[in-house]
């Protein structure tokens, strides 16, 4: 996976593409896995890179939504359960069990939360990934050594999913390309095209690297641009009411030793009303996560000082540690594209049900959902998309189809389990050039062979996207990763070919990103 070829597979086009899809995180990806597994000729564009917004930014969980269930969206669960037993299916090297504790402080707790969370594995079915059990206090504090044991009753524990949300991403682009379509990252759409009879037709693309300009017609064209797809919408209709009612929830990130455990805390209920976890997560505690209405989407979001102070607090209400803000490794921010209802101004109670919107131009939009759902969402939309453009009809084959780095035992890798069968690509590169096996900074696990892993089979173009998306740096301890970037713009310029400018400016350029994810 090439952007040369990628751009070469663009070029050589002369035929409409049967679907353009705009927008290159979770749901875009998966409809190109979708559509070119059918068989359809699929091109995808992103105007950043590959996940750099909201489906970077997740609670790194494959999960049914133990809160959807209390409000009542019993089909929502049992699609999601169903989605995160297939996704174990597809992708073992990537998405893994894990037990999630519920800490009992009052006595109707137990009864009340065991009840709920039987129910929960009930709705799981085939699809399920463990049963639910009330613990004792003692069985508690053996699986949660540093929760709260003021007036600790006992607990509940439960299994769901948890996977690597961005190598997961990559992995799908890499099948989405494996199976013929064409993915570009850095391909801003500037316009959309229209033809003799007011539809669209195709859109026009900018190459943020070169300048260079396409103008690609297309037979559909799809918006899944999530918390951005209000502003699609409006390149071709300029007054197209809100479609979008974006909220933004952080996620801070501490050390182990805040957990000091394998498994997570689940508080189901918190004082703004959404859950809140604290889960090991890359050999680091992840808690989160708030809902902050928001009136405008960022690529780059920013945490409020109230958000960041909220978490904090919740989390020192269950740890036997508080966490403060000199804890604090990295906080990243993450925007939902929350489908507009009524005129709710709690975004907690909006749907995170996924909507498939035609415009009156024609432009199909499909938003909402979430990560969990993704190649359920992918089938419907091009279920919608061939129709509309009256492709032949092609059955959906996403359900049994692996995805790339399928490895039914990933963890005899090690670090390099995330990778799955490409962990043996890796492992040569080590071999080859042993000075690329050393990790790059003592905090972290990651080397040199990755970043040129990355710049050779996964289109990372600098330094951000190697220590942000394609290994997790940024998100587990920005300080180390600002330390580790010009090193890493060093070994980016001899597979790129940068000059000493070039590469001086993009590690200072992910210096002040990094400071951003510092508190």
């Amino acid at each position: 996976m090439q952007r040369s070829e990628m751009i070469a597979r663009l070029d050589a086009r002369r035929e409409p593409w049967d679907m353009v899809i705009i927008g290159g995180g979770a749901t875009g990806v998966g409809i190109a896995v979708d559509a070119a597994s059918r068989g359809y000729d699929a091109l995808l564009l992103e105007q950043h890179d590959f996940g750099k917004g909201t489906s970077s930014r997740s609670t790194k969980l494959v999960h049914g939504g133990v809160r959807y269930l209390e409000q009542g969206n019993i089909a929502l669960v049992m699609e999601a359960l169903k989605e995160r037993g297939l996704l174990r299916q597809n992708a073992p090297h990537l998405v893994s069990n894990l037990a999630f504790v519920v800490p009992n402080y009052d006595w109707w707790e137990a009864p009340f939360y065991g009840l709920g969370l039987k129910i929960y594995n009930a709705l799981a079915g085939k699809y399920g990934f463990g049963s639910s059990e009330i613990l004792t206090r003692e069985e508690t504090l053996a699986r949660l050594p540093t929760i709260r044991t003021d007036g600790l009753r006992g607990g509940v524990v439960y299994y769901d999913g948890q996977f690597d949300d961005t190598r997961l991403l990559i992995n799908l682009a890499a099948t989405a390309a494996a199976q013929g379509a064409a993915l570009l990252n850095y391909a801003r759409v500037v316009a959309l095209t229209k033809g003799p009879d007011g539809f669209i037709d195709g859109v026009v693309a900018a190459d943020q690297e070169t300048g260079q300009q396409w103008t690609i017609p297309a037979r559909v064209v799809v918006n899944a641009t999530g918390a951005f797809s209000d502003s699609v919408r409006r390149l071709a209709e300029p007054d197209a009411p809100a479609l979008i009612a974006p909220s933004q929830g952080i996620h801070l990130v501490f050390d182990h030793s805040f957990l000091a455990t394998d498994s997570a805390i689940m508080v189901p209920h918190t004082s703004d009303g959404r859950v809140m976890f604290a889960i090991p997560w890359h050999g680091h505690t992840l808690v989160g996560t708030t809902d902050t209405p928001i009136t405008t989407p960022t690529l780059e979001p920013r945490p409020l000082a109230g958000e960041i102070e909220f978490i904090l607090e919740t989390a020192g209400q269950y740890l036997l540690k508080p966490p403060t803000r000199d804890d604090v490794l990295s906080v990243f921010v993450g925007i939902r594209p929350l489908v507009k209802s009524g005129d709710s101004k709690l975004t907690q109670a909006l749907s995170r049900d996924h909507t498939i919107h035609f415009d009156a131009s024609g432009l199909l939009t499909t938003t909402g959902g979430k990560w969990t759902t993704y190649r359920n969402m992918a089938e419907h939309t091009v279920d919608q998309a061939a129709d509309f453009a009256r492709l032949t009809e092609r059955p959906c084959v996403t359900r049994t189809l692996n995805i790339h780095g399928f490895h039914p035992s990933a963890e005899r890798f090690g670090a390099l389990s995330v990778y799955g069968s490409d962990a043996l690509g890796i492992q040569e590169v080590m071999r080859t050039t042993p000075a690329l096996a050393a990790p790059l900074h003592a905090r972290l696990p990651y080397t040199g062979a990755e970043v040129v892993w990355a710049v050779r089979h996964e289109m990372a173009r600098n330094v951000e996207d190697v220590l942000a998306r394609r290994t997790r740096a940024l998100f587990l301890n920005a300080r180390a990763a600002e330390a580790m970037a010009p090193e890493v713009a060093r070994l980016m310029a001899g597979e790129l070919g940068w000059d000493a400018t070039r590469q001086a400016a993009d590690a200072a350029s992910f210096s002040r990103l990094a400071k951003a994810y510092q508190l």
